[in-house]
C-alpha cells in the first residue's frame, strides 16, 4: 500500500496530473519535486540547474517565495540538492519545501514544509546556510555552499507553505545558541 501511493504522490508530481495525492506526500529524489513546487523546468541532477538556468530563468542571491536554491554537488552532496523557498521570515532566514533531505521512519525521500534555511555567510549573500534537519529537531552542524536562487516563471505550488508556518520558530533554529 504504502509502495503505491508514494507511486501515485510521485506521478502527480512529475507529470502534474489529476491524481488526488497532495504534492507533500511525495517520496522520492529532490529534482522532481523542486520542478513541481515551483514550475521551474529544468531536468538533470540538481548540481548542474544552476548552469542550466542561465538564459532561461532568471538567476540571483536573494530568496523570493517560489525560488529554487541551488547547493552545488559536494562530499556531502554528490548529486547537490534543489528545495523551494516557502516563505521569507527576515533577511537571513527563510522557510524552504523540499524532498529528500531529513530521514523519516528511518529513510530519506519525505517531502518536508516549511522548514528553516539559514544564511551564514559572512557577506550575507546566501553562498553559505544551515538547513534544518529532523534529526537534530534543528539546525543542523553542517554549512553548505549554495549557488543562488533560480527564479520561475510560473506560480509556485499551492501546497508549497503551509496555513500556519512557525515564524518565530525558524528565527530561534537560527539565532539561539
Amino acid at each position: 500500500m504504502r509502495i503505491f501511493l508514494a507511486i501515485t504522490a510521485a506521478s502527480a508530481v512529475c507529470s502534474g496530473g489529476t491524481a488526488t495525492a497532495s504534492l507533500l506526500d511525495y517520496v522520492g529524489q529532490c529534482v522532481p519535486f523542486a520542478r513541481a513546487a515551483s514550475g521551474v523546468a529544468i531536468y538533470g541532477d540538481a548540481w548542474t540547474w544552476w548552469d542550466q538556468a542561465d538564459g532561461r530563468y532568471d538567476r540571483g542571491h536573494t530568496p523570493r517565495v517560489g525560488a529554487v536554491v541551488v547547493f552545488p554537488r559536494s562530499a556531502r552532496l554528490p548529486l547537490g540538492h534543489v528545495a523551494v523557498v516557502s516563505r521569507v521570515v527576515e533577511k537571513r532566514v527563510v522557510m524552504l519545501t523540499h524532498a529528500n533531505w531529513s530521514r523519516q521512519n528511518g529513510e530519506r525521500g519525505h517531502a518536508e514544509q516549511d522548514v528553516t534555511l539559514f544564511d551564514v555567510s559572512p557577506r550575507n549573500d546566501w553562498s553559505s546556510v544551515k538547513v534544518w534537519y529532523r534529526d537534530s529537531d534543528g539546525l543542523g552542524g553542517s554549512v553548505y555552499p549554495v549557488n543562488g536562487f533560480i527564479y520561475g516563471q510560473g506560480k509556485a505550488a499551492r501546497e508549497l507553505t503551509g496555513r500556519h508556518p512557525d515564524d518565530v520558530g525558524a528565527l530561534i533554529d537560527a539565532y539561539a545558541p
